[in-house]
Order: C-alpha cells, then structure tokens, then sequence
C-alpha cells in the first residue's frame, strides 16, 4: 500500500516566529509522513478488529443425518463437521459470520446459539449470522424425522441441539474475544464447481437431475455462477490468517451417504492450508444456488464421459477435484490481494425482518396434494404396522428408510393442504419470518437468506448492486426452494407447491428489499 504525503504550506504569522523554520518544518514532514504511513505503520491505522476460530462439531453418538426425504443413522464419520467463526468489528459496529457444514440453520438451534452469546460484552447476539453449507451429511437439527414413533438408537434432539449450540456459542466466544487489529481485502477468482440441476424438455417440463441424453432433451433451465467470491484478513504483519470462499453450489456431492461429512469443504479445506498454511482459517459460504448442484460427473452433465475421464486420469474423487480447483482460484488471486489490504474500511449492518407472502395454491395444487399424501400416508401405515408387529432386533440396519420416506411424502403433501387453510385468514407465513442481513465492509456488501434462492435472483441482485463486488449468502436460516418463475412454469421438484411454502412473487419481494437495504449503504 502506498504512503500518503500530506503538503503543509506554511504562512508566516504576524508577530510571532513563522513555523516554517527548517527545524520545525522538518519535525512536522515527518509527523505528517507518520499519519499518512498505514504502510509503515498498519498499527496506527487498523481500526479493524478481527478475529477466528474454529470448532469440530462432529456429534460423538450416532444421530439422524438430514438433508433426504427418507431418514438415515449416522454409521460412522468420514470427516469432521465444522463450526468457523469470523469477527469483524469497527467503531462498535460488527458482524459475526459463523459457517456451519450442516443442510440448513434452524431456527431453534440459531435462537439457542445467540442466547448462549447473551451478556457478552460488546457483542449483539443479533449480529451473529449462522449460515450452512448445505452438506446433505450433517445432523438433523430441525427434528423432523424424530418426529416419527419409531424405537431409534441415536441421540435425542434436546441433546444435539444442546451439544451444537453449546459448541458453536464456545466458538464464537473465543473469536470475539480473540480480535485483534487487522485488515481485509477482497478479490475475485473462478472455478467450475456449481452447474444447473434442471434440463427442459421440448414440451417445456423441467426435471431436476436425470438423464439428458433423451430425444427430448431441449435445454438446461437456468444460468450458472462459478464465480469465487474472496475475503482475506491479515494481521498487522501482513501475514495471511484467513479466506472466505464465497460460492453459487451446496455441498452435496456425497449427499445419499450414511456417514457424518462435511463434503466437498472438508477436502477444500485440507488443501488451501496445504499450500498456505496449516493454521489458515477457511470459511464457507453458499452464494444463491437452489437449482445448482456440484454434479458435473453425473448423467444430467452433456460433457460427463469426458469429465468422469479426467478424473480417473488425474486420480482425484470429485470432492478433490473441486477442492484444487477452489485452491488454484484462492492461489492466483491472494499475490494481488496482498497489495490492497484495508485497515480502516467502512463497517456497516443492518438486520430487518421481512414478511414474505405465501405461495398461492390453487384448488388443482390441493387437489394433487390430497391425492398425493394419501397414497403416501397408505404406504406409511402400512410400513408401520410391519414395524410394530415386527420390531427390529438390535443392530438391525437401515430398517427405518421406508417408513420415513413414506412418512415425509405425506408431511411434504400434506403442507399444501395446511397452506391453502391457512391463506384463507392470512397473507403471510408465520413461521417464515425472514430475518435478512446486510453488511457493508468498504467496497463490499453482504446479504443473506435463509432459502434455498433461485441464482436468477442472485444474478438479479448482483447486476444492481451499487458496491464493487456483491457476496450472497442463502441457507442463514430455516427455509425451503424460492424458485424462479420460469422455474415454476416448468415445474418438477424444487418448483412444485409443496416444494415452496414461499413462491416466485415472494423471491422477487425478497430480491427488491434486499437491493433497498444495499442501496442505503451507498448514498
């Protein structure tokens, strides 16, 4: 960063000796050389505090995995799940980002992490911002296959969510309180990571995932992002502490596994501290992607022979092969990052409640929904009924899968039917109160959901963002599919009513509102 030199120009004044002797001119170039110095002297300057920490929140007994329609037992784990805490703070403004490897953030389990973080001083619980990756291979937080009245053998829900929240809450506690002058600078790299799960048939269908070699095949629905969004902090020695990842893709390559995983960020992870530091801290965040996936292997990819030929070539698993291509983006941009570090950005943030309007149903979205739950809630009773007169015997594996999978359907079902009561007295979901975040730091803003947001509204949002570069971040809470309306026009899964207890008209009052809050930040 280059020295600022401020030129002084001295005016004798009448009847006293002027100040532009050469001592005391010399005395105030350097003074002045001092103040305008943040290069030489970033201690001076840093009116930024940050802080990081990190903390495995791998559950120590089995415990049922979310993320599917039917439930799974963990059998054991393949990597750590992991709680990162980022705190930033600046003249009594601050922000705590906190990236959590699970499918999604209750609202139970953020209520019960902020009240732990109550009474800590100088620290608004509200300010704290859970978000997820979206790993299809972390605990189920939200309960909702405990709900069933099945014998398990896995931890209760009051104990996990005790044990997380515990965790998480100890782990933002030490990042607060480890904050220390610092700097950040941003940047932008790229990666093909996330590709659009939804191909159009020539009738117009839209199918999320499955086989696009058909005659039919038309057209992939939406637009993809690989940008990779990048936020590095630094100390006041310039060194290197940490990165976030800011990207358009979930974490679900391995999301049908029994095992607990933090997916493509554990090995993301593993390899940027290879190459740049064993104690680099790596937060993740999930730009807008609810119809993108990280499935370019698969067989809705029109290039996946040729991809599944180069990674047998290069002998890397998917997981790997997205981990160095996330790397060698994070690698070519930090060497220009390094030479813009702010010290001294401007910090703000703003918190608001939004209430979004529920999707309207009609009475053929009923009917199907009626139809639909009680076909499901048959094959439900029925597998029950094998359950109780057949219990399973100890150790017996996976005896649960048909029985939850029925039972899912039908609350899934059975949701539009509740919704369409419930749109008769009111507008607006109750139990989707959004709570959405803002956060300008210099150049930069951030803004979160807590949805599984179409990227058409990301792309929407980012093309009329007033800041230099733009960093969204969904799943911030407890949400379902916002889809976008040539989404809903095709239908399939993820675009369908029971998928969206908030639909395209609440997406796009989400959208407007969010750019409103970004835009008071730049007046």
């Amino acid at each position: 960063m280059k020295s600022t030199i401020f030129r002084v120009k001295f005016e004798p004044t009448a009847g006293r000796r002027s100040p532009a002797s050469p001592a005391r001119r010399g005395w105030i170039w350097c003074v002045a050389w001092l103040l305008g110095s943040s290069a030489a002297f970033p201690q001076l300057f840093a009116a930024l505090t940050i802080g990081w920490a990190e903390q495995d929140i791998t559950p120590r007994k089995p415990v049922l995995i979310a993320g599917q329609f039917s439930a799974r037992v963990s059998e054991g784990v393949l990597d750590p799940l992991t709680a990162t805490v980022l705190a930033i703070e600046s003249d009594g403004e601050h922000v705590v980002w906190v990236s959590c490897d699970l499918v999604g953030i209750a609202d139970e389990f953020r209520d019960a992490v902020r009240a732990r973080l109550d009474g800590q001083k100088g620290l608004e619980p509200k300010k704290v911002i859970l978000h997820a990756t979206h790993s299809h291979t972390g605990p189920d937080l939200g309960g909702w296959h405990a709900k069933v009245d099945l014998p398990w053998s896995v931890m209760t829900q009051a104990d996990l969510l005790t044990f997380t929240a515990d965790r998480v809450a100890e782990a933002v506690i030490r990042a607060w309180t480890a904050r220390a002058p610092g700097g950040v600078s941003f940047g932008l790299g790229h990666a093909v990571v996330g590709r659009n799960r939804r191909w159009v048939d020539q009738n117009g269908k839209s199918t999320m995932y499955g086989d696009i070699s058909k005659p039919n095949f038309s057209h992939i629905e939406g637009f993809e992002d690989h940008n990779v969004n990048l936020l590095a902090t630094y100390d006041l020695q310039g060194a290197l502490t940490g990165v976030i990842l800011n990207i358009a893709c979930p974490a679900q390559v391995t999301e049908s596994l029994f095992s607990l995983s933090a997916d493509f960020w554990h090995d993301t992870r593993l390899e940027l501290r290879r190459r740049l530091g064993l104690k680099l801290f790596v937060g993740a965040q999930c730009s807008t992607a609810g119809d993108i996936a990280p499935h370019f292997y698969r067989e809705q990819s029109y290039d996946q022979k040729a991809a599944v030929r180069m990674l047998k070539i290069k002998q890397r698993t998917v997981r790997q092969e997205i981990a160095h291509r996330l790397a060698n983006a994070t690698e070519e941009v930090l060497p220009f990052l390094a030479q813009a570090i702010e010290r001294n950005p401007i910090l703000k943030h703003r918190v608001e409640t939004l209430a979004l309007p529920l999707n309207r149903l009609t009475e053929r979205d009923v009917a199907d929904a009626r139809k639909e739950a009680a076909v499901w809630h048959g094959r439900y009773e029925s597998e029950k009924m094998k359950i109780d007169a057949e219990p399973p015997p100890p150790g017996a594996g996976r005896w649960y899968v048909a029985v939850t999978n029925a039972y899912a359907r039908m609350g899934w079902n059975q949701g539009v039917l509740d919704r369409f009561e419930l749109q008769r007295t009111s507008p607006t979901h109750p139990t989707h109160a959004t709570e959405v975040h803002v956060v300008r730091l210099g150049e930069i803003v951030f803004a979160t959901n807590p949805f599984e947001y179409y990227l058409d509204y990301g792309i929407q949002i980012k093309a009329r963002s007033p800041a230099t570069q733009t960093f969204l971040v969904q799943l911030a809470g407890s949400g379902t599919y916002v889809p976008s309306p040539r989404s809903v026009t095709g239908g399939g899964y993820g675009s369908l009513p029971a998928s969206n207890p908030v639909g395209s008209e609440g997406g796009e009052l989400l959208r407007e509102k969010t750019l409103r809050f970004i835009e008071a930040f730049w007046p």
